[in-house]
């Protein structure tokens, strides 16, 4: 006698569309990919020229994580301090040091680089991403994918040919424009590894059980602290905080302005962190990858209107590649959840 039994699917997270909480962190991602880099590059326009600061600014709102965690840990019935085991600890603290080191080539390359070149060259992290996703954690390469990362390649190298021209800020030379180019770049290479590798540190080390964004919020405390520590020597190494109070009286818009930037520069970007832990938890590194991709256009606009940059026509072009570059993946993503929510339950057969 044949017994015919049917294993259930895994669970799985529901759709983006109907996760609350995924759609509030992709708009807390929203808020910090679009403001936290005209707010650093109005720091620059007016006076700023601290890099170390500007790379701090980007990790040092991590405290205003801690009322987020203690909300969580009470809604799960958490008592124990700390739920990382020192495993979890030390990646966590290591991943902060490689986003210290990624904020700072960003500082570096906004410094000497239109908002809306930086922009377009940063949504090159998709590429590295979808690279060390596959190394990393295995995810697979499909045509779309693929068709993605020639995309965004193309793009930034027509923006690389762009610099000669009137991208260039003015007092900006030729060769301190390639290399906030080629720090730009680093940054975007630096962050697409972190990705994967944060998606890797929940999935193995934190899980999605029960309590488990609690740890996830931990684990973004210390990183933040992690990163935050790693820009500190670099301020003082460069005298920084000595030159604080001097930059701020001569600063373009006053001091209250200065301190208002600072202020206003480290929230934003906690928001955006914030919201990246939240789409690789809910969704994949990926996912969070191809939000701050789509982006790219937002800032764009911002970055004329506020900053009266030339938006020539290759940077259109770049421009129209990238976004071509995102709706590829996403379409690519769309079939392959389509494919795999067809496949049918498992079956097993016993002889009885």
């Amino acid at each position: 006698m044949e017994v015919e039994t049917s294993t259930p699917a895994p669970q799985q997270q529901p759709p983006l569309h109907r996760n609350p909480l995924a759609i509030v962190n992709i708009v807390l991602i929203g808020i910090g990919a679009v403001a936290g880099p005209l707010i650093l590059r109005a720091y620059f326009v007016h006076g700023g020229s601290r890099k170390w600061l500007s790379s701090f600014l980007q990790t040092s709102g991590w405290p205003l994580l801690l009322p987020h965690l203690i909300f969580h840990r009470r809604k799960d019935g958490i008592s124990p301090l700390f739920l990382m085991p020192p495993r979890l600890l030390a990646v966590s603290a290591a991943l902060g040091v490689a986003i210290g080191l990624s904020d700072f080539l960003y500082a570096y390359g906004l410094a000497d680089l239109p908002v809306s070149t930086s922009s377009i060259l940063i949504s090159t992290q998709l590429v590295f991403t979808a690279f060390f996703a596959l190394v990393v954690v295995r995810q697979r390469f499909t045509a779309f994918s693929i068709n993605a990362v020639v995309l965004l390649t193309v793009g930034a190298a027509m923006l690389g040919m762009n610099g000669s021209g009137s991208d260039r800020p003015e007092g900006v030379s030729r060769a301190a424009y390639y290399v906030g180019f080629a720090m730009t770049i680093g940054s975007a290479a630096t962050y697409g590894l972190v990705l994967p590798l944060m998606e890797l540190s929940q999935a193995r080390l934190a899980g999605r059980s029960a309590g488990s964004y609690s740890l996830v919020l931990e684990m973004q405390v210390v990183i933040g602290i992690g990163a935050t520590a790693f820009c500190i020597i670099g301020m003082i190494v460069n005298k920084d905080f000595q030159a604080i109070p001097r930059e701020a009286q001569e600063f373009g818009l006053g001091q209250v302005g200065y301190y208002s930037l600072l202020v206003g520069a480290a929230i934003v970007f906690q928001f955006f962190f914030l919201g990246i832990i939240g789409a690789i938890f809910y969704g994949s590194a990926l996912l969070a990858g191809v939000i701050m991709t789509l982006l790219i256009s937002v800032t764009e606009v911002f970055a004329v209107i506020f900053f009266h940059e030339h938006f020539n026509g290759t940077k259109g072009v770049a421009l129209g590649l990238s976004l071509w570059g995102f709706v590829s993946y996403f379409y690519g993503e769309i079939q392959t959840n389509a494919k795999q929510s067809d496949i049918p339950p498992i079956t097993e057969h016993f002889v009885v």
